[in-house]
Order: C-alpha cells, then structure tokens, then sequence
C-alpha cells in the first residue's frame, strides 16, 4: 500500500478542489476526519485517511493517507476487462516482395497499369492493440524515429476507415515494434493497415467479411488488399486487383533482405520510368514459368529497377556486386517494389564483402522465406524468423496525456499501459466531474502513485 504523509492546512485542505474549500476533506478537534469517514462510506474504499492527535508546531496535524493502489487498479481493469470483452491483442504484420513485377502502361487517372507475383514472407512487425477510454483518437507509438504517429500513418486511416464503413465506435491505443525498414519496397506500412483492419474486426466481434476488408482497405492504399490473400497472389490494376493463387515455390526457400540506409522515394521513381524501356514479357507466361520451374534470374523481372538505380546509383552497384560474389549461390538477385530492398533468393547468408566493407556497415539484414496463412485466421510469426539492423528507442511514449514516464518492454509497465491506466483515466474522468471532490482526490493519489512507482 502507498502511504502519504500530508500537514493539514488550508493549502492540503483545497489542493484537490481550489473552488470549493469544504470539497476535499475536514479535521475535527478531536483529530478525526470527516474525509476518512466519507471514505468508509464506499465511495473510495480504497483510500483510509487519518490524523495524528498530536499537534504539531504551528497548531497543525500530521495526516496519513493510506491507499491500497494495487487491490484498487486490479479491480479497475477487471471493471474494464468484464464490460469490454476482448481488450488486447497483438498480431504480426508481415510484409511482401514481387518476385516479379511487370509495368504495362498508365492509366488515363495518372496511375500505372501493373502485373506481379506478390508473397507474402516472414519478416514482419508485431503490433499490439488495447481498447482506449477515448472516444475521439487513436494513439500510436512505435520503435522507430521518422514513422508519422498521426492521420498520415495508414495504421490510423484503417482504424477510421473501418468505423466508416462499420459505425464501430471504439479507439485504441497501437504500439507498433518495427522490424520492416521504409522505404524498402516491402510493403511494410501496407501491412500494418491491412493488420489494423483485421484487428478492428476482431473487437467489433467480426461484424466484416474478409472481402469486405479487402475492398475497403483499396480506398487508401494499392498493395493493402493483397495481405487479405491467402499470402500468395497475382495482382494487376494499380496492385488492387488480386488473384489468390497456390504458392508457386517451396514455402522454406531461403532467401535474405539487403538494404542500405537510404530509402527510394516511389513517386520519384515512377516519374523516371520510360515505357518504352520495360520488359515486353507477358507476365502471365512469367507466372506460369515460376510454377513449373521455379525461380529463377531470367524471371525475376522488375521493371522499376532502373528508374530505381537513376534514383539511387549505388543501389546498382549493390545489386551487381551482390550478383558477382554469390558464385551461384543465389537463383535470383532483384529489387523489390520501387526499392531499396535487394532480395537474394536460395541463401539465408549475404555475400561476405557485406560484413568485410566499412561502406556496408549500416544496411539492414534480414533472413527470410515465404509464408501463407489459413482461411479465417491471420499471418502467424515464424518462430525462427530474425532480422538484424539498427534498433532504435521509441519515438514517443504510448502517452494520451495520464502518465510522463513512457512505456517500456516490461511486464508490470506494459500490464499498467495496456490495462491499468485507461482504468484510472475513468476514474480521473469521474473525479472531474463529482461535486464532493472525493473520487478527484482519490484519482490525483492513484495516479501519482503510478507515476511513481513506473516511472523508473
């Protein structure tokens, strides 16, 4: 139990109600109070307070405040938890490659006509959901400076696509660890969107059909509708168009990511693409080729790759010494998307030079292989996937103005994000409105206890 000493003055006497002096508490000669009696009542059965019947110098009195914080916020979050039904939830966002990606024409809207082999693989983020007690946003951490917290994010324009289309009415608070690097040509923040999409439904009680998703999330990003795939897929129109096919290659292909700290801007690389200069494949005869025989160098078509190494020139280079040093040990070097990313199919290890060079000693790692998932079920994280790239600490903390000390990966911080405070936001909510001043008191000393006690 946390135990606050105060002296009793008119300072203390209004400090939880400067308006109105008689709201908070008052002392008897005898040293009784009648805020531990109003306390009793079952009001705040949580918090005892008492005087010392010694007067200290100056004639005041020595107050003991008792407030059992732990038994208080347990019941808190079974009240949330009973009323709320499912109220956390964390689910893994995968992202994609094109292991080929064709460009064969532009539209009349402006957009470009594409066709390509999309999959799903196992590198991914891990999002974590909890219900909030706000009725007006979304909050959003993350792991990563520079990710957009705000409407900008495509998490946030999900959530609220969805109570669009659905009249849901509840928010969240989103903590989202990033392992998929942007600007990468992965599709990483595609992903998380189609992953708040399915979590959404997953609190409303699936009041959607996974079609349902699959359309709406069309209406704020081209290659979100592919992750409602079963993980494999053919995709045409601006992405959005997709075609469920059978995965076209061993799901354990190995395979590892290469890339280099600069992103490629997709607008700039679309404006350097020339037609004229794309593959004429049929990308139909590419998908069937895969099928049948596999992947290979001579099907790994992207037709954004030389815009691609306009753009960014020492991707070029990476992607040819890449293919010079792997002495076979790759069936196929290619870009992924519009880039950064270099994907080397048939090895989980990079070429040597890239630990050997100081010039490479910032680009992302990770090993890699294709994944699926089920009917009615979403993608699962592999239990061996790994990733190596630098790690840096949260950007802001998962914060709506309760507490100042950040969350943390710790057991007790994360149970007090997650479940905890949004009990003692209602209680705070309550305290500003009550006429006693009794419940606003008994919310500053739990809430100040908290801050406390995990803020460190």
């Amino acid at each position: 139990m946390a135990s606050i000493h105060l002296l009793h003055s008119p300072i203390i006497h209004n400090a939880f109600n400067p308006t109105k002096r008689s709201n908070f508490c008052g002392f008897g000669r005898d040293g009784s109070s009648s805020f531990a009696q109003r306390t009793h009542t079952g009001k705040c059965p949580y918090l005892k307070a008492m005087s010392s019947p010694d007067t200290q110098p100056g004639g005041r009195r020595q107050v003991e405040i008792v407030y059992d914080v732990e038994e208080r916020l347990h019941k808190l979050a079974d009240e949330v938890d009973k009323d709320a039904g499912l109220v956390r939830l964390t689910l893994f966002s995968p992202c994609k490659v094109n292991i080929f990606l064709r460009i064969t024409r532009k539209r009349e809207d402006g957009y470009h006509e594409l066709a390509s082999l999309f999959h799903v693989i196992s590198l991914g983020d891990k999002i974590k959901f909890s219900l909030s007690p706000l009725k007006t946003k979304d909050s959003l951490s993350t792991n990563v400076a520079g990710v957009p917290l705000d409407d900008r994010n495509l998490i946030i324009k999900a959530l609220k696509l969805f109570r669009q289309k659905t009249g849901f009415d509840k928010y969240f608070w989103i903590n989202l660890d990033k392992k998929v690097p942007t600007g990468a040509g992965l599709g990483g923040g595609s992903s998380n969107a189609a992953t708040a999409l399915w979590a959404a439904n997953l609190f409303s009680g699936g009041i959607a059909t996974e079609k349902e998703l699959q359309e709406w999330s069309s209406e704020i990003g081209s290659d979100i509708p592919f992750f409602f795939s079963h993980g494999a897929a053919y995709c045409t129109g601006r992405g959005e168009v997709v075609k469920d096919i059978p995965p076209p290659v061993p799901l354990s292909t190995p395979m590892v990511l290469i890339k280099p700290p600069e992103a490629c801007s997709t607008a700039e690389v679309y404006k350097r693409l020339r037609l004229d200069q794309t593959s004429k494949v049929d990308p139909l005869t590419l998908l069937d080729r895969i099928s049948r025989e596999g992947i290979s160098q001579e099907v790994c078509i992207n037709d954004l790759e030389y815009p691609a190494f306009e753009v960014l020139p020492s991707l070029r280079r990476l992607r040819q010494r890449v293919i010079a040093a792997s002495c076979g040990q790759y069936d196929a070097v290619f870009m992924s998307g519009s880039g950064s990313t270099i994907v080397c199919i048939g090895s989980p290890d990079p070429p040597q030079f890239i630990y050997d060079e100081e010039e490479y000693k910032d680009v992302f790692l990770s090993e890699a292989n294709f994944i699926t998932r089920e009917e009615g079920s979403w993608y699962s994280e592999p239990v061996s996937s790994s990733s190596q790239g630098p790690h840096s600490e949260f950007s802001r903390p998962l914060n709506d103005g309760i507490t100042q000390g950040g969350v943390r990966e710790h057991s007790r911080v994360y149970t007090i994000a997650i479940s905890l405070v949004p009990a003692a936001f209602k209680v705070l909510t309550i305290g500003e409105r009550s006429k006693s001043g009794l419940h606003q008191g008994c919310s500053f000393l739990a809430l100040e206890f908290i801050k406390a006690t995990y803020s460190h």
